[in-house]
């Protein structure tokens, strides 16, 4: 007898969870904050893009592209305990993301000083004898500029509706507002200086420490089914990776990558519906919650 969907939606949702639940829940005390709109708030494109499922192949492809910057990958491979603690890592960088986009600012600002106080000690040489500091202001906006960039372009190949044009620009005009409390400069404030920007940067490169970082994520330790999920959604951001970047990186694209990520972010949507923190965010604003989106509840059970 074939389960009913609510046992595969719980299933899958249990597991998502599960992969993030390796650090506090960063909205915890959200309603102590009641009608504070945060960065952004609830007319903005920014809560809209990113709620749903097309965020897990950005995050995906954010640390790939992120990679691609010799210096920003050594300050990652000599500092970081991704390998030791995986999912503790992801974790923290989803809290990070989660609490800056749909966060009160007390939230907000709590986030900024936490990666802040760990970026402090994060200073070093790369392969080839160029120094980095994680809090200087173009490596700050190397890690941010791709996680726009990157989320963005999951949203509009992934995502569950087209954007137009126009908001995709006030997407990452509204980033900049982040970059700015993260000390990161340059800042593009549209789709085509910001893709202009990470595709031309004179820093691009490779590197070990970025070789380092291909080679882990390509194969994630994660047990199955989740494992070969995983393999969907990275095919997925490979393929929309620009070639320099790919080049630089040693990446190639594998046939049917973008039908992988598209079959994999489908099937995680009909399982999640939409973030709960988007859901959280609304109601600490007193704002509707758009008609016919679903929302995930804390319980596991999107409503």
């Amino acid at each position: 007898m074939s389960r009913s969907p609510s046992g595969w939606r719980a299933r899958i949702t249990d597991t998502t969870v599960g992969l993030f639940g390796h650090a506090p829940d960063p909205l915890s005390d959200t309603f102590d904050y009641r009608g504070d709109p945060g960065l952004f708030g609830p007319d903005s494109v920014t809560w809209r893009l990113m709620g749903n499922a097309s965020s897990f192949v950005g995050g995906i492809r954010a640390l790939l592209v992120q990679a691609a910057h010799p210096e920003v990958a050594a300050g990652v491979g000599d500092h970081s305990a991704y390998r030791d603690d995986p999912l503790g890592r992801l974790s923290r960088t989803a809290s990070y993301v989660t609490a800056t986009a749909y966060g009160s600012m007390p939230e907000v600002e709590s986030a900024i000083a936490v990666v802040r106080r760990a970026h402090e000690p994060v200073q070093g040489t790369s392969h080839r004898g160029m120094t980095y500091s994680a809090s200087a202001p173009e490596m700050a906006a190397w890690v941010h500029n791709a996680l726009v960039d990157s989320f963005l372009t999951a949203y509009r190949t992934f995502g569950p509706v087209p954007l137009s044009d126009t908001d995709a620009d006030a997407y990452v005009a509204e980033q900049t507002r982040l970059g700015a409390l993260m000390g990161a400069e340059p800042l593009p404030d549209n789709v085509s200086d910001l893709r202009e920007w990470l595709v031309d940067h004179r820093a691009v490169g490779h590197s070990p420490a970025g070789a380092d970082a291909i080679a882990f994520l390509s194969r994630a330790p994660l047990r199955q089914p989740t494992s070969s999920a995983y393999q969907m959604l990275y095919a997925g951001a490979v393929a929309t990776i620009p070639r320099r970047l790919r080049q630089a990186l040693g990446l190639r694209v594998r046939p049917g990558g973008r039908t992988a990520g598209r079959a994999v972010t489908g099937l995680l949507h009909a399982a999640l519906g939409f973030s709960s923190a988007w859901a959280a965010a609304l109601d600490r604003c007193g704002a509707p919650r758009p008609v016919g989106i679903r929302f995930r509840a804390t319980d596991g059970v999107a409503r």
